[in-house]
Order: structure tokens, then sequence, then C-alpha cells
């Protein structure tokens, strides 16, 4: 018990002074003179019969050492082994009262010299306390977390090349300068602690009849939302909807009506910003790995505590087996382009079609401090390889319709990515590389080889590189190279693919307050429509169709 809190029994202790019958031996008032009249020790040493080895040594020492309320015989003994008799008693107490008192004197003294100063803050933690009852009375909900993200995009592309057709409908389509929006809210909820219901809504006017960098081309940029296509502008839509649990210490299990590939991997292997400029650079360079594909899923992952981790996971991009009449009745007529497996055979029901844009995923990676590395590999039935070539589909130009990328029945794609970032912030930016492979199969025959297995293959890759802290603590600087998904060889059908095309993007973020940045950029397409804008009739495929584009961004976060 603590010497404040023995004062409690002090009315109990006073009682031993009640006159009681005693004997003359008892009282042996001579000792009692001698104690009262002894001074105060300031050290435990004083006392020549007080050893460490003895059992009350620490709690003796504390009382002489904090209180200073100890006294000792003339002789410099503490006789601890001696019986106290009442007298003794009341000495020892009466002086632990007169520390306490000169103690109580002090800090009253104390309390009068910063009165104006104690009572400010007694004013301000009034404040606070009703402050924080207000918020509690008004809050939104005790399990729901609200964080909003608003960004304006003001900014234009222009295009250019020798092939001018291409150039000029181009210049058409998207030659204008354009205000855009994009409005995502996040709703975090959470029953437990350790699980999350994530409900994103989110609203934006991208459509491609007003907006100069395209919807679905090369040119798209990463903020750019725009439910169903065109249609729906200014709408609010359900951008996710899923529930993550763990199982366990290390395993984490995600389900969702609308969830995207990447919520669902344990590490995302850049540390290229994902609020970037082009959405081209927001694959870790492999685009047929992490295409990103979003729909309904599940999915699962471990991480251990040493770094390493695995994913596991399945989305479905329409959740359906395609629109009715899409299936082909006549055998001959599949080609590579189809998404029907035969003739009365769409190929499984809800969620498994031919028509379902199905992505599964599988991921093995190393998460450390500073670096990261993760291999991935995907199949892909009758998926659309995000920012491939031709960059636009339904484009006419002189009466002719450019393609879009095409959609086979399989793809296997590779990815390889990794990133490293400096532990101090300086002239060395962190370092974020990534490259894909994807092969292509035109029916649902073995994937590996033969079997009409055609040999067509696309590849990808990308280096980024950021400056945190860039000239201005709290700004940052970057910028990409890369060559988004580019055909490398036609396989079984034959002839040069004529493809590829190169990226670049630059950028500075002005960090103007803890929620409110404005970022220049500009980008750079050394192919905007790849093969097919190097051609045109007479020509030998040397043509180029080339962009350049220029955007102030506004980020709002909230």
């Amino acid at each position: 018990m603590k010497f404040f809190q023995q004062l409690l029994v002090a009315p109990a202790a006073l009682g031993l002074l009640a006159p009681v019958a005693a004997g003359a031996a008892e009282l042996n008032m001579a000792g009692v003179s001698q104690y009262s009249s002894s001074e105060q020790v300031t050290s435990i040493s004083q006392f020549s019969d007080v050893k460490p080895t003895d059992w009350a040594y620490q709690a003796l020492s504390n009382l002489i050492e904090r209180y200073g309320c100890v006294a000792g015989y003339p002789n410099g003994t503490y006789k601890g082994g001696q019986a106290m008799t009442r007298f003794e008693a009341a000495a020892l107490l009466n002086a632990c009262l007169d520390r306490v008192t000169e103690v109580t004197d002090e800090l009253k003294k104390l309390m009068k010299e910063f009165e104006k100063e104690l009572a400010i803050l007694k004013g301000r933690v009034d404040g606070l306390e009703a402050r924080v009852g207000e918020l509690e009375a008004n809050q939104f909900s005790t399990t729901t977390k609200l964080k909003g993200i608003a960004t304006f995009v003001l900014g234009a592309t222009n295009f250019g090349g020798s092939n001018t057709a291409a150039r000029d409908g181009l210049r058409s389509a998207y030659g204008a300068t354009t205000f855009n929006y994009d409005v995502r809210l996040n709703f975090d909820t959470s029953f437990t602690g350790k699980d999350l219901l994530r409900t994103t809504l989110r609203a934006g006017n991208f459509a491609s009849d007003n907006n100069a960098f395209g919807n679905g081309g090369l040119s798209t940029l990463e903020v750019a939302f725009q439910e169903d296509g065109s249609a729906g502008a200014d709408q609010v839509a359900i951008n996710r909807l899923f529930y993550q649990f763990p199982v366990g210490k290390n395993v984490t299990v995600t389900v969702g009506g609308k969830v995207r590939q990447d919520d669902m991997l344990a590490m995302w292997p850049s540390a290229y910003p994902a609020d970037t400029v082009l959405d081209l650079f927001t694959y870790a360079g492999a685009q047929g790995a992490y295409s990103l594909n979003l729909g309904a899923g599940a999915g699962i992952f471990y991480k251990d505590p040493n770094g390493f981790n695995a994913s596991l996971n399945y989305v479905s991009g329409n959740a359906g087996i395609g629109a009715p009449g899409s299936y082909n009745t006549d055998p001959a007529a599949l080609s590579q382009f189809s998404c029907t497996d035969n003739a009365g055979n769409p190929n499984g029901g809800i969620g498994t079609g031919a028509c379902s844009d199905q992505t599964f995923t599988a991921q093995v990676g190393y998460a450390g401090s500073n670096w990261g590395a993760a291999v991935a590999y995907t199949y892909a039935n009758a998926n659309t390889i995000p920012g491939g070539t031709p960059a636009i589909s339904g484009l006419t130009i002189d009466g002719t319709t450019l393609p879009g990328v095409s959609t086979y029945n399989a793809t296997n794609s590779i990815g390889l990515s990794a990133y490293w970032s400096p532990q101090q912030t300086g002239w060395v930016p962190s370092i974020s590389a990534g490259w894909g492979i994807t092969g292509y199969n035109a029916t649902k025959a073995n994937i590996f080889g033969g079997g009409g297995f055609t040999g067509v293959r696309s590849q990808s890759w990308m280096v980024g590189l950021q400056w945190a802290d860039a000239f201005i603590k709290g700004n940052a600087l970057g910028m990409a190279v890369g060559q988004p998904q580019f055909q490398t060889s036609n396989g079984s059908f034959g002839g040069n693919p004529n493809d590829g095309n190169y990226a670049w993007e630059w950028w500075y973020k002005f960090q103007v307050t803890d929620n409110i940045s404005v970022t220049p950029a500009i980008f750079y397409l050394s192919q905007y429509l790849g093969a097919a804008g190097k051609t045109a009739p007479g020509t030998a495929g040397t043509l180029s169709t080339n962009a350049f584009g220029g955007l102030i961004k506004t980020t709002f976060k909230f």
C-alpha cells in the first residue's frame, strides 16, 4: 500500500494513542524522549544496524528518501527488531504528517501561481468533452467510416503522325479541351475490428463523347470512370461491394458481388502510385496477369509474418453466360474472336460461360520493409486485355471501322513485377518494374499446345520512378515508361504482327494541404493505334499515329 493510502488509516493509528492502563515499564518515557529528539535521517546508510539483506530494507529506504519522515536513535541505530510503543508510533506518524503538510503547502502555492493556466486547461477539457459527446450523439455509425475522393481533370490530347487519315479521324473524335470529374465514396464497415465490409459508390462523366482522353484506349486516365461505357453519365453506381474476414492468424478470405482482382491479393507488387496519370501504368507492367478484372468473385490469401505471401482468386466480369442470341449456331463459323464454345454449348451456367469474362489468378510474392516482388499467373476466358492495341474500337476513318482488342476464348498470362524504395527520401527514387507475357488460344483445347493452339503472343512492360518530397517536403515527382500490351507473334495465323508502341508520362504533385493536391502532367504515346495506325491503303505499314496530352488533376480527400 502506498504511503498516502496508508494515511487513510491514520484515525485508526491515532486510536493507539487513547489512554490505556499501562505499567511504568511500558511507558519508557526516556526512550520516547530520545527517539523524538533525534534528527531526521536523509539516507538509510546512516543507520549502522540496517543491512540490505533485511526484509524491510527497501520499504525503510523509500520512507527516508521519498518522504524524509524516519528518525533514529542518537547513537546512529534504528533498532528495527525492537518493539514500538504507542508513543514512538505517535512520534513517527507526527513526523510523516508534518512532511505531508509541507508538500501540500507547496502544491497550494503552485496551484495559485498557475491558477490562470489551470483554468484555461479546465475550460479546454470541458470543451473537448462536450464536442466528443456531440460527435457520439450524431455519429454516422459506430461501425462504419466514410472516406471520399473527388477528382477534377482539365486537359486535352493532340494527335499527330504520318498517317493523316488516322490522325484527322482522332482529332475529330477527341480534339477538344474537356473538364471531367470522378467521385468515390468508400464506406468501410467492421463488425469485429478485424473484418471489412467495403461499399464504394462512384460517379463520373468520362464518357467518350465528352472526354478528350478516350474511353478504353491507350490515353484513358487512371481516374476515369464511366459506368456502362458511354451511358449513365453523372449517375451514381456501385463500384465495390465485398466482405473480407480473417481465418486464423495469417489467412484472409474475400467474397463480393463486385470485387476487383487486386482487392483479393496479399500484396500489390509495385510502388508506383495507383493514382497516376495513364491507366495503362496501373497494371504493374503485366496487363495480362494483372487485368484488374471487376465483377463477382471470391479469393483467399495467406501472409507469412516474415513477408512471404500467396493469393488465389476468381472474378467473373459480368457474372453471366453472355447475351441471349450470342451463341453461334454453326460450328463452322467459329472464329478466334468468338466467345462461344460451339453450337448449342455456351459452356456452363452463370459466371462460367464462354462470354463471362472470367479470370483465375494465382500469385506468390514477398513484401519486405522497403522492397517486394511477385510472380502471377492468370487464366482468362473471353477476357479483353486492358490497354491493348489497336486501342480504339469502332472509330471510323475513311469509311473503315478500326477493330478493337481481339477477344479470344482463352488466354494464359504470366507477370513478373518488383519494386524498391529508399529508406530515406532524397535524389534516389523508388523504382517499380514489371513484365508480362500472354498466350492466346482460339478454341478451348489444350491451352499449352496442340489442339488448335494458335501460338499468338503478346507482351507488356513498364518502369516507374517516384521521388518523394521532391523539392518541397510533401510533394512528389514521378515518371513512367513502357509498352502496353502489344502483339509479338501471329502464330499459326502467319504474317508479321507489325505491332508495338511506347508510352511515357511525367507528373509533379503539389500537396497544397493534407487533403488537397494539384498534379500537372503530360504524356506521350508513340503509336496510339498500334499496328492499325501504321498502315493505310497503298502503304507498306510504316506510318505513325502518335498522341501527346496534358492535364491538371486536382484531388480532394475527405
